[in-house]
């Protein structure tokens, strides 16, 4: 048995920094690193683009709406066409930094406000598997289990592969808690381990997400990884036999 454990990394900005990239990409297998409409500056994401390369982890573009103020947690109604045209933009740059570190882009993941509306707006996912499409067919997207975005790569002929987030609450009805909620981001490393290995063992999804931005977020990747070892369960990316 094997899974994927991602994490969104470079999201540092300046002398602003925001989580320890470099301690979290000794943990996980795949990296969801922002490519500056969210977070990060160009120096961030070249020296995260190395630090995963160094450590063999594959590499994925995490888009988002152009919304640093908000970190792209906001919803932004934008035109599909210029939808489309960002995720490009943002894809090309990441591949870029990514060829200079020697790898390349090996999959796509939408961030926050994006991630969420591509769950049910249909002209938004649509948008964004036009971008991947354009870019590079052999490119997964990476998403939410039953969401348009992942229905429609599909339909389309991209790879579509879901994820479930261990340091997330779900509601009854299996969406995630609202970020402004309580019981929406868990922090105790031994339950966010339970719930790894429940969900591996379970094949609720092909990787697993933790957020580097999270306090406290390299004790639970520690945790997580030993939990899962420690049931028989291998770490590697799912994106392994993506471009390279």
């Amino acid at each position: 048995m094997t899974i994927d454990l991602n994490a969104d990394l470079g999201e540092s900005y300046g002398h602003w920094v925001l989580g320890d990239d470099e301690a979290m990409l000794e943990l996980v297998t795949s990296a969801n690193i922002a490519c500056g409409f969210h977070a990060g500056d160009p120096a961030t994401l070249l020296r995260t683009c190395r630090q995963a390369a160094k450590r063999d982890v594959t590499i994925g573009a995490q888009v988002g709406y152009p919304d640093l103020a908000g970190f792209g947690r906001r919803f932004l109604d934008i035109a599909s066409e210029d939808l489309t045209a960002a995720v490009l933009y943002q894809l090309g740059a990441l591949d870029g930094l990514a060829r200079a570190a020697g790898r390349r882009v090996q999959y796509l993941k939408p961030h926050g406000a994006l991630y969420s509306a591509c769950i049910d707006h249909e002209g938004q996912a649509r948008a964004v598997i036009n971008a991947v499409a354009a870019y590079d067919r052999r490119l997964p997207i990476l998403g939410f289990p039953g969401s348009a975005l992942l229905r429609i790569a599909a339909d389309e002929g991209l790879r579509p592969v879901t994820e479930y987030f261990i340091d997330r609450g779900y509601t009854a009805d299996g969406r995630l808690v609202d970020r402004r909620e309580p019981r929406a981001l868990l922090h105790d490393p031994q339950q966010v381990a339970a719930r790894a290995v429940q969900a591996a063992t379970a094949g609720v999804a092909e990787s697993l997400c933790l957020h580097g931005d999270s306090p406290g977020a390299v004790q639970m990747a520690r945790a997580v990884r030993a939990a899962l070892t420690d049931a028989g369960i291998d770490l590697r990316s799912f994106a392994r036999e993506s471009p390279s």
